[in-house]
């Protein structure tokens, strides 16, 4: 039985999320598409939303120029920033990194070293 890609990558995000759950954190997830990035950060329990931020937002889109490309490393480190800044204003500093089964590399891994950069401790 063969998997499709996003069976794969869900496959491995599952285990993750387990250990993320049994740490007890609050968790920065984040989900890449073609055209966008979008980041949030979900409470311990995994039942709400506290912040959110990704470039498919009209005041992003905007500061990314004419055509909004949120598809790119740049688009991703601004989300990275705008999330840990968001983050801070709810009252949180560290987080566990969920990168949902995508590779740690280019567009993921530039939104974690923003946030990082901005001050979130994961």
């Amino acid at each position: 039985m063969s998997m499709t890609k996003k069976e794969q990558r869900l496959r491995r995000s599952r285990q993750t999320r387990v250990r993320i759950a049994l740490q007890g954190a609050v968790r920065l997830a984040v989900h890449r598409s073609n055209l966008h990035i979008y980041a949030s950060i979900v409470s311990s329990d995994g039942t709400q939303v506290l912040a959110s931020a990704s470039t498919a937002e009209k005041e992003v889109r905007t500061q990314l120029g004419a055509e909004g490309k949120g598809g790119n490393t740049a688009a991703a480190s601004l989300i990275g920033k705008r999330i840990a800044e968001k983050a801070k204003a709810a009252g949180i500093e560290k987080v566990a990194f969920d990168r949902s089964g995508f590779a740690y590399h280019g567009r993921v891994k530039a939104l974690a070293d923003a946030a990082r950069e901005a001050g979130l401790q994961f």
